[in-house]
């Protein structure tokens, strides 16, 4: 079936001096009946056009339903008295979250499933199997046991739109209480007697700005109808969220910009009282906070930029009144050029230091003792390539710190970390069933070469004996923004390329952070061109180094890695066969020149503010994807979206493929895909998931025009690997 042309309703968008014709803004509004019209066309199109690849989705879902262990249990946290764990059950789209006793204090060996599917002594908390009944879309937002471990507080979203309802459920009892708060952010924190939560509240533009006390056991239908509002941020820049740390000793409520950040702490036990300012926001200043106990003293552990462009960490004693400056502070770990501080994670006898140093996500401990803190021992995880974080640690002592590691060719792993003993505990190897073996697989790091002379991490995997003479087809990935760094971690769906003999790389492009706040900072605002060159530069790469062709590659990236999609598009069409934008932020300057939509304001530190400076506008006018759709031959594209994302709305990519189709030349197809029932992150429910991306991975696999090409056996396995 032919393409939809959408009806073009021109609307002149002005700015300093400078006139946009704007054909397709009417799709903005999904409550017409035209628009929802419109995206049906679309999705009817698309199906059509793609309808001959069904054979080859449902074969790609096999592969990963099969190399998928569906009935599986997550490594239990262990707090208090009790073992927590999510579990999953063949046929099952979503976890069950459990818990059972600790038997013996002593022992932190984590229970396992017993021959069925079950721990014995298991308490369910939550099925989000019987929670998602009746709903197409299902989302678990706050999962929150109080300190006593009696009550639960969970929040769901059922629409996509990232507004949540919280519930209470009293565990000793299974009874769901009364208390109902609607509109809410995702999250929930207890005070530490059990008799307060804490949650936050967003305003029209989806930021959150109210932090709100709720009393357990009073009913609430409506906000603030009964609830305490703790605190508002009436700047527009700013979102707020509250939470705890890690020795449950504070309620901590955070704002943060893009480039500033000021926190305010409370007595946990004393859940009725002011929160007071720990350091006043200043601007350009970011930091976080912790507590630690440090030679028997209570320190705020605080991790800081001023003047340390790559963050620097200190404490300072926890003190009534906020801190004037850092000056008095102890530095525990000064400012780096080469390695970026990123996390801390406080104990009652370590402190967890989370940094990148040449692009590798790493983790080292301080020790903590009478005397005062010790040197940095970094864990060494014994791979060239790898991702690595700290995770699953509830308790405040443990003698085991709980870490994850993972690459391109080892499986997600976790581990208990000794301390004392150096030593890593395996306790889980994420299951790849069917024959999966490492050592058929190769990850490389490459350099690519940026027209400024700017080396370019790339990160690569294969199997071992893909072809270097550019025969190979290839999906490169790129995202570049807000500091936010791509590691190469390990994926059961890519397998169903690897075995195709595809190529996988991930271009780690300036405005990532894999290189430090220096790497994010060129290519932000007016540097921002050096994401979009840097990865033209990256795909030209792989072609130079024999690793595959133009016509036999592929770009793929989401959200902001879809305006980066959008804009390699306009930049270098010639430079790839296809590209996938999933939820695409291509109409970027009609997003950041009206403060009304979501999360627009806070943008302006990200991409410059193009309403009130005409230098910004015109820099973002030159790159920004649908005002520079030409008439050229773009590549086969192909557009995912979803009806209810608040944070990039359906219509960018909407008004991206109806101006393409009405400007490009040459015949390549050009689709939209948009999910009627989902959100920013996608359709909900791990076989819907599956389902989705072996939709999306069937179409790059046609598009280099391998579609009918079988993977090969792989570990002396079945065929699906």
């Amino acid at each position: 079936m032919p393409a939809p042309v959408a009806e073009r309703r021109p609307v002149n968008r002005v700015h300093h001096g400078d006139t946009f014709v704007d054909d397709y803004e009417w799709l903005r509004d999904k409550d017409d009946p035209a628009t929802l019209a419109y995206l049906e066309a679309e999705n009817a199109h698309t199906d059509a056009a793609t309808a001959h690849l069904e054979p080859l989705r449902q074969q790609i879902f096999d592969e990963i339903k099969s190399r998928t262990l569906e009935t599986d249990l997550s490594v239990p946290t262990r707090h208090g008295a009790w073992w927590y764990y999510a579990r999953t059950v063949e046929g099952q789209q979503y976890a069950i979250r459990c818990r059972c006793a600790v038997t013996d204090p002593d022992d932190w060996t984590p229970p396992t499933l017993d021959a069925g599917s079950t721990i014995p002594g298991e308490e369910v908390l939550l099925d989000s199997n019987v929670e998602a009944e009746g709903h197409e879309f299902f989302s678990l937002g706050a999962f929150s046991v109080s300190d006593d471990e009696n009550f639960l507080a969970w929040s769901v979203d059922t629409q996509g739109d990232e507004r949540y309802t919280i519930r209470i459920k009293d565990l000793r009892t299974g009874e769901v209480l009364a208390d109902e708060i609607t509109g809410a952010s995702g999250g929930a924190t207890w005070s530490a007697d059990g008799t307060h939560l804490f949650y936050t509240t967003v305003d029209d533009a989806w930021r959150p700005f109210r932090v709100w006390r709720h009393a357990v056991g009073s009913t609430v239908d409506t906000h603030p109808s009964g609830d305490v509002l703790v605190h508002e941020e009436t700047d527009e820049r700013y979102f707020v969220g509250v939470g705890r740390t890690h020795s449950e000793k504070y309620l901590v409520i955070g704002m943060s910009s893009k480039i500033t950040s000021e926190y305010r702490v409370l007595e946990a036990d004393q859940p009725e009282g002011e929160f007071r300012v720990v350091l006043p926001r200043r601007d350009g200043v970011e930091y976080s906070l912790e507590h630690a106990v440090i030679a028997g003293e209570d320190r705020f552990v605080i991790l800081h930029n001023e003047g340390a462009i790559n963050f620097e960490l200190v404490t300072v004693p926890v003190q009534a009144e906020p801190l004037a400056d850092l000056d008095g502070c102890t530095v525990v770990i000064a400012g780096s050029d080469t390695t970026r501080l990123e996390d801390v994670d406080v104990f009652a006898r370590y402190i967890v230091v989370s940094y990148r140093r040449d692009a590798l996500a790493r983790i080292g401990l301080l020790p903590l003792d009478g005397d005062g803190i010790g040197a940095l021992d970094e864990v060494d995880f014994g791979e060239e390539l790898f991702t690595s974080g700290v995770g699953g640690n509830a308790e405040w002592d443990p003698p085991l710190i709980r870490v994850g590691v993972g690459s391109f060719v080892t499986p997600s792993s976790v581990y208990d970390y000794d301390p004392s003993a150096r030593q890593l505990v395996l306790r889980k190897q994420a299951p790849v069933l069917g024959g999966y073996d490492p050592d058929e697989y190769e990850q490389h790091r490459s350099w690519a070469v940026a027209d400024d002379g700017t080396r370019v991490p790339v990160s690569i995997v294969c199997r071992k004996d893909t072809p270097r003479d550019g025969t190979a087809p290839a999906l490169i990935y790129g995202y570049g923004s807000y500091e936010a760094s791509m590691d190469p971690g390990f994926s059961v769906m890519r397998l169903s390329l690897l075995d195709r003999g595809f190529v996988f790389a991930i271009a780690h492009v300036r405005g990532g952070g894999e290189l430090g706040r220096h790497w994010y900072d060129d290519g932000k605002q007016l540097h921002k061109k050096n994401t979009f060159t840097d990865f033209v530069a990256a795909a030209r790469h792989l072609v130079d180094e024999g690793w595959t062709s133009p016509e036999r590659l592929v770009a793929e990236g989401g959200s902001a890695g879809g305006l980066l999609m959008g804009a390699v598009a306009n930049l270098a069409p010639d430079a790839f066969a296809g590209i996938v934008a999933a939820v695409p932020f291509v109409d970027a300057l009609t997003t950041i020149l009206d403060p009304s939509l979501p999360l627009t304001v806070i943008e302006w530190d990200e991409w410059g503010n193009p309403l009130d400076d005409p230098e910004v506008y015109a820099y973002m006018k030159s790159y920004t994807p649908y005002e520079n759709v030409g008439a050229h031959a773009y590549p086969a594209i192909l557009a995912v979206t979803s009806l209810h994302d608040t944070r990039v709305m359906f219509v960018e990519p909407a008004k991206w493929v109806a101006r393409l189709r009405a400007t490009a030349t040459g015949d390549a197809p050009i689709l939209l895909k948009t999910e009627m029932h989902a959100g920013h992150g996608g359709v909900s429910g791990r076989y819907a998931s599956w389902k989705e991306r072996a939709w999306e991975l069937a179409w790059i696999i046609d598009t280099v025009g391998t579609a009918d090409s079988a993977p090969p056996r792989s570990g002396g396995g079945s065929a699906t690997g």
